[in-house]
């Protein structure tokens, strides 16, 4: 399966660009993700993902078991209101 992946703020500065399409297996979750995303991006890609937010086809999800869906946006923590 092919996901897209969209990164704003530190979120693209740590992966190095604002979008991508990766090869993730069928069923993958959220955690699953984010695993991934570390371990292609490191340190930076890691504290982005253990503080921030996505978006999984529009909308946000905390539970690392949710299915990943076609589309993922990675935010990194806003601050202010």
């Amino acid at each position: 399966m092919t996901l897209h992946v969209r990164y704003f703020a530190a979120a693209a500065d740590a992966a190095g660009r604002d979008e991508e399409q990766l090869a993730i297996e069928d069923g993958a979750t959220l955690n699953t993700l984010k695993v991934m995303l570390i371990d292609r991006y490191g340190e930076l890609m890691q504290r982005v993902v253990e503080s921030g937010s996505f978006l999984i086809d529009g909308v946000v999800r905390r539970d690392p078991a949710e299915s990943v869906g076609s589309r993922v946006d990675v935010l990194p923590p806003f601050a202010g209101g």
